[in-house]
């Protein structure tokens, strides 16, 4: 019954810390749709893959959302045809590249200003490497899920002219067939809805974004139960014991990161409470692996990436997370 009440209370405390951002993240998503001319945005965007993911980090700046409300910003600038660079960086980038992380970390480790530095040049590495490893698909259909893929432009040459797959359609203004069963809402192209009136468009834009907060909040609090849940089961002592060493206290901290799937605004403080007895990398490795993989996230993902996309992502960021800290481990501290 303990671990039932200790369970539900993680779960709430994980549901609260997170709703607010990824409320931000919708808000700032459907801004994207009724506010900006969406065509002259994507096209300024770099076609080149470093460049693009270099982009793409470095935007993330502008926008202070952890890793619940990077996610709607990401499937849109992807639904609107953004170089998969772009919106890979950003998506890695945004929960630690942004005003709000980066004053937190400075707080809390005032007194190591190698942490903070660390954690803002790694972050930008990896998600500049991985938006660069990405950008090799050039038929992004096997790593979108279908109705973001199929809610891209079809004149961006990174995309291969898709047959019709089976469904209902029905002919767009364009002449281009657009499936039932997509949202239109969410893909119709912003100059249209910019040449409507204001109240319109306000209207447009409330509507927006109470669907997209319903579908992606639901995914969010099948994720917080399930991180709850797995932090009760699989008790912190049992992880702290394994961090010992050079080596395995980056695995165990990395570990934690992703149990624990506490938000990127905060992580610095937790971090803190063990920086008497881990080494320097390993909390590296808590501040860099855990905003770009948790648990909660994971739903959320879904939405955007298919299963393997998200394994390859996944598995990238923790070889990268752990190679740099680890030579922090070895060679500087």
């Amino acid at each position: 019954m303990n671990q039932l009440n200790n369970a539900f209370t993680l779960f709430l405390s994980l549901l609260v810390e997170a709703t607010p951002f990824l409320l931000l993240g919708v808000i700032l998503s459907s801004l994207l749709l009724f506010f900006v001319d969406e065509r002259k945005l994507i096209a300024s965007m770099p076609r080149h893959p470093f460049l693009g993911a270099v982009f793409g980090s470095c935007v993330g700046f502008l926008f202070p959302v952890c890793e619940c409300g990077n996610v709607p910003v990401a499937r849109r600038l992807l639904s609107q045809g953004a170089p998969a660079p772009v919106a890979i960086g950003f998506l890695l980038a945004a929960p630690t590249i942004n005003p709000v992380v980066i004053w937190s970390t400075w707080v809390a480790f005032r007194d190591q200003p190698e942490i903070w530095v660390l954690r803002i040049l790694f972050s930008l590495s990896i998600s500049i490497f991985i938006g660069c490893v990405f950008s090799t698909q050039k038929d992004l259909a096997p790593l979108l899920q279908r109705a973001v893929f199929r809610s891209r432009p079809r004149k961006f040459a990174e995309d291969k002219p898709a047959l019709l797959q089976s469904g209902s359609y029905l002919l767009g203004q364009s002449g281009t067939p657009l499936p039932l069963d997509t949202n239109v809402l969410n893909t119709a192209p912003s100059q249209d809805i910019q040449s409507k009136p204001l109240p319109d468009r306000l209207q447009l834009f409330v509507e927006n974004a109470i669907q997209e907060f319903r579908e992606l909040g639901s995914i969010l609090v099948l994720g917080s139960a399930i991180a709850a849940i797995i932090q009760v089961v699989i008790p912190r002592d049992i992880i702290i014991s394994l961090g010992q060493g050079p080596v395995m206290s980056i695995l165990a901290m990395m570990l934690l990161a992703a149990v624990v799937s506490i938000c990127s605004t905060v992580d610095a403080f937790f971090a803190l409470a063990f920086a008497s007895t881990f080494t320097s990398g390993s909390l590296l490795a808590f501040l860099i692996f855990g905003p770009m993989i948790d648990i909660k996230a994971i739903g959320l993902l879904l939405s955007v990436f298919k299963t393997k996309s998200i394994i390859y992502l996944f598995l990238i960021a923790g070889q990268l997370t752990f190679l740099l800290t680890l030579f922090i481990n070895l060679y500087v501290s």
